[in-house]
């Protein structure tokens, strides 16, 4: 349930968070894997794929990211005493029974996502082709699943060094690919020769499932050379790359499923916005731009009874960590320089967690009055990345709690 202050005062933003509520909706994973996921006898029905259990000796599921714990859940329910082992990776449990649950730190790794990493890595090895292996991949899993221990090392260096000049989410995973024993079709390595399916919870703008968590279980497509080639582009040192499996024998027996992306999200929302007598306007699935190019291209959208949508995430360069906040909130406090009569808008962190305990920030005139009121220097706010003490101060966040979804950050902009 979405919790924010004055609601009852301003009928849009009942509006907007009915809107990012609809969306949430869309992406609650254990409807998901409800609607995904059925046994028929010994069938069993995947999406578009039928697999046949007979056929094996039994089902071991792993699974890493902010999804993993409640899709392993169902699929306990789903398939009972046929799941013979299991292990995943989350930043909470979800009460398997059968599957053993690790609790793991994000954004940055730990001793635990090691101790967890190799938990795994034992079922995965000790799989052969008689096993059937359900991988669960969702947001979050390049932090939470990190082997061997100096990839973990390096892993947090190479995060801090991406806060500080901005790269893109393709490029950091470039790397991390190439840090990595299991990212990068490591683990389908480790899983050869067991049948794979991979259920992929996407957080990649747009949909880019190969992308999730780094790609443990595709074939990757970049090189050493392509790791490089970015280092060098960033001038970071100090890194030790690896290549990818390359050979295609480890991925013949590897099916990849996309169960859920932001585009799903951003439709529902889109309806939603149309129940209220809104013209949905769907901005981009990818977004990733500065705050204030991000602001642009909403403004540019926006006309007179139109709700524009957005998914994505912002560029956030962190060059101090003097300030508190994550990209949503920060979005939230770069749109109050072009905030007009009648708008309201809100920017929410699919998992609930934008760098800290809130999901986002909502504005409209009830925060420019508040500004006004405190005497509060946007720029400077702005300036230190500090958005969460802002609207701490404005009383303009925004909790749902975590979702146990992330399918990247989603914005919405209306107009009365």
């Amino acid at each position: 349930m979405i919790q924010t202050n004055n609601l009852e005062k301003y009928p849009n933003r009942q509006k907007a968070m009915a809107i990012i509520e609809a969306g949430l909706v869309a992406i609650d994973t254990k409807k998901i894997v409800q609607s995904s996921i059925s046994l028929e006898g010994e069938i069993l029905k995947i999406k578009d794929i039928q697999i046949d259990l007979r056929e094996f000796r039994g089902v071991k599921v792993i699974g890493f990211g902010k999804a993993s714990s409640e899709a392993a859940v169902e699929l306990e329910k789903i398939l009972g005493e046929k799941i013979t082992d299991g292990a995943i990776i989350d930043i909470n449990t979800g009460g398997c029974q059968r599957i053993k649950e690790f609790i793991g730190t994000h954004p940055h790794p730990s001793p635990q996502n090691i101790s967890a990493a190799k938990q795994l890595l034992e079922i995965a090895e000790g799989a052969d082709e008689k096993d059937l292996v359900l991988v669960i991949v969702s947001g979050g899993g390049s932090a939470l699943l990190c082997w061997p221990e100096e990839e973990c090392k390096q892993g947090e260096m190479l995060y801090e060094e991406f806060l500080k000049i901005g790269g893109t989410i393709e490029e950091l995973n470039v790397v991390r690919k190439h840090l990595s024993s299991l990212k990068g079709g490591g683990l389908a390595k480790a899983l050869y020769p067991a049948r794979v399916v991979g259920l992929i919870f996407c957080d990649v703008p747009g949909g880019g499932m190969e992308e999730v968590a780094s790609g443990p279980t595709f074939k990757d497509s970049t090189t050493t050379q392509d790791a490089e080639t970015l280092l060098d582009k960033y001038n970071f040192k100090g890194f030790k790359l690896n290549e990818t499996p390359k050979e295609d024998k480890y991925f013949e027996r590897v099916t990849n499923l996309s169960l859920i992306s932001n585009l799903d999200a951003l439709q529902a929302m889109s309806q939603k916005a149309k129940e209220f007598g809104f013209e949905p306007k769907i901005l981009s699935s990818q977004i990733y731009d500065l705050p204030e190019v991000a602001v642009d291209n909403f403004k540019k959208l926006l006309t007179k009874g139109s709700a524009v949508i957005g998914g994505g995430e912002i560029k956030l360069i962190v060059k101090s960590r003097d300030g508190s906040g994550g990209r949503c909130v920060q979005l939230a406090l770069a749109s109050l320089k072009k905030l007009g009569e009648g708008e309201t808008f809100t920017a929410i962190a699919s998992d609930g967690l934008d760098n800290s305990d809130v999901a986002g920030a909502i504005v409209d005139k009830n925060t420019l009055e508040a500004v006004s009121r405190l005497n509060l220097d946007t720029e400077d706010y702005l300036q230190r990345v500090d958005s969460y003490n802002f609207f701490k101060q404005t009383g303009d966040l925004v909790f749902t709690g975590q979702t146990g979804a992330n399918v990247s950050d989603l914005m919405l902009w209306i107009k009365e």
